[in-house]
């Protein structure tokens, strides 16, 4: 009894401090009560569920899958909790990796290819007390070495580097974010554990955040921009996030600048291409958050309402509700445009030729913009073809054209024309024309170029007729029409006269004069002149 009293008075044990249960109070709902359709629960993830409660384990579909099931929205991603470790989940599946290294999780994989899906298992957790944790002076690069072998540990601000201290289905639940998102269910018997009324904040469509929101935040940054996020995918509905959830997020937001870069830019990614892209702007502007998050996603906030910007956010939330795979190197291709447009023209202000000015437009501007982020290397190829083919789309000869729509990126390099041309960038009569002949046969492609040479002709002779150029002058270029020109230079085949761009003016050759006394007059230049 004097053990017991102690506790109480220290806040130790299931009681916390005055008699407040510190984990919350498990229920039970049964389906009469929830209502969720199974018809909308994967069945993979109920096989993962299935085959771990064979092997003798707990197992429940926990966190964003329960929120929406209990809301009638058929879940993209569907996660289970179990009081299995990761090594022994593993052992359970054929294909199944354990992975990360601040939370350690297990994928289970089903099927191949494309038609993959990972159903992710994560180890119930115990709540911890983070002021108790090991620290580590650095983040998790610096600090590598020291974090080897950690099981539970902060950096000095008290974000948590390390979290894999295993523990009851209670304690997992007081340590995740959302009280929506903090619910168990169990496909097989139909019932949904809750323990911070996550049920009752769903039907009142309220966002709160488990515990003192303010240290939540300090413990992993990364909630607040989730906090974004949920309010944007949910505010359709009708959600809102609770005050006192609310109050510290600008304050907390200078914690952000201790999280690795690469995470940051993975979790604006989730912000721009889960189909709530333009109420996730409307959300960060609303917060007091449109600057400050990550230099990158603020680029796409100030420029939300720009017609090429807005139409790319509007046609990525599109692409997700149908679907349909979307690119964070299409989105950001249009994102940064301007920028690439605009050094561009520096570049040929300053007398460079016009490919490789846009190739080095391109590398400033990733450089700038992007900079050392994971899949780098592919994002700047991806992004880079889709640049690089803009001007390409308007010189219509020779044999580029086939060479166009047999490149691996053309659908991602046409639909970046589309989208140019719904904003007025370029004439729709390139697009269609582009269209048309990505799909036409061989024949009906020959028949296309060979209008598009008798237009270029008559266009010449017109111009020729109303405005006939100034001797010397050189014709005046847009950047597009300087960069084919250089590519006509650079790809003319070996019989192409003298390898100047076809629209050059020809040379005349200078004639020669005999020399003096052959009867025809004397030279008019002296020897050694080149004459």
């Amino acid at each position: 009894m004097i053990k017991q009293f102690i506790d109480k008075l220290l806040g130790h044990g299931a009681g916390g401090k005055g008699g407040k249960r510190r984990f919350g109070k498990r229920q039970e709902v049964p389906a009469s009560v929830h209502g969720i359709d199974p018809q909308l629960v994967d069945r993979r993830a109920v096989d993962v569920v299935r085959t771990l409660k064979d092997a003798g384990f707990e197992a429940y579909i926990v966190g964003g899958a329960v929120r929406d099931l209990l809301l009638g929205l058929k879940p993209k991603d569907f996660d289970v909790a179990t009081n299995a470790t990761p090594e022994q989940v593993k052992g359970l599946f054929r294909r199944a990796f354990i992975i990360g290294k601040r939370f350690r999780i297990v994928h289970v994989v089903h099927g191949r290819g494309r038609e993959h899906e990972v159903i992710e298992v994560s180890t119930f957790r115990a709540y911890l007390d983070n002021t108790a944790a090991e620290q580590v002076s650095g983040n998790e690069k610096t600090s590598k070495a020291a974090l080897a072998g950690m099981k539970h540990a902060v950096d000095s601000s008290g974000r948590v580097l390390r979290d894999n201290v295993w523990g009851p289905q209670d304690e997992d639940a007081a340590r995740r974010d959302f009280t929506v998102n903090a619910m168990y269910y169990d496909p097989e018997t139909q019932i949904v554990v809750d323990y911070h009324k996550g049920i009752a904040d769903a039907n009142a469509r309220v966002l709160r955040m488990i515990g003192d929101a303010a240290a939540r935040y300090r413990e992993d940054p990364v909630r607040i921009i989730r906090a974004v996020r949920f309010a944007a995918k949910l505010s359709r509905l009708g959600f809102a996030l609770e005050p006192k959830t609310a109050k510290p997020l600008v304050a907390s937001e200078h914690l952000l600048q201790e999280v690795p870069q690469s995470r940051l830019f993975d979790e604006m990614l989730k912000l721009l291409q889960t189909g709530h892209s333009l109420a996730s702007v409307e959300q960060l502007r609303k917060l007091g958050l449109a600057r400050g998050i990550y230099p990158l996603l603020d680029i796409v906030v100030a420029r939300a309402d720009l017609p090429m910007v807005k139409a790319v956010l509007a046609d990525t939330d599109r692409r997700v509700g149908e679907g349909k795979a979307v690119a964070p190197s299409f989105l950001l291709a249009c994102v940064l445009w301007q920028d690439v447009q605009e050094r561009w023209q520096h570049n040929l202000a300053r007398g460079e030729h016009a490919f490789p000015a846009l190739q080095g437009a391109i590398d400033s501007v990733f450089e700038q913009r992007i900079g050392d982020v994971s899949g780098r290397g592919k994002l700047a190829a991806d992004m880079r073809e889709i640049w690089a083919m803009q001007p390409r789309f308007e010189k219509r000869s020779g044999n580029q054209p086939f060479g166009m729509v047999a490149h691996i990126r053309f659908r991602a390099g046409f639909d970046f024309l589309r989208l140019r041309a719904d904003v007025g960038e370029v004439e729709e009569e390139l697009v269609s024309w582009w269209q048309e002949f990505s799909i036409a046969d061989d024949g009906r492609r020959e028949d296309m170029l060979a209008q598009v040479r008798e237009q270029l002709r008559q266009s010449q002779r017109e111009r020729q007729r109303k405005a006939p150029a100034k001797a010397g002058a050189a014709p005046a270029r847009g950047v597009a029409k300087a960069l084919a020109a250089h590519e006509d230079a650079d790809m003319a085949p070996p019989d192409a006269g003298d390898g100047v761009p076809h629209d050059a003016p020809k040379k005349r050759r200078r004639r020669r004069r005999k020399p003096a006394g052959s009867g025809q007059g004397e030279a008019q230049h002296p020897p050694g002149d080149g004459a």
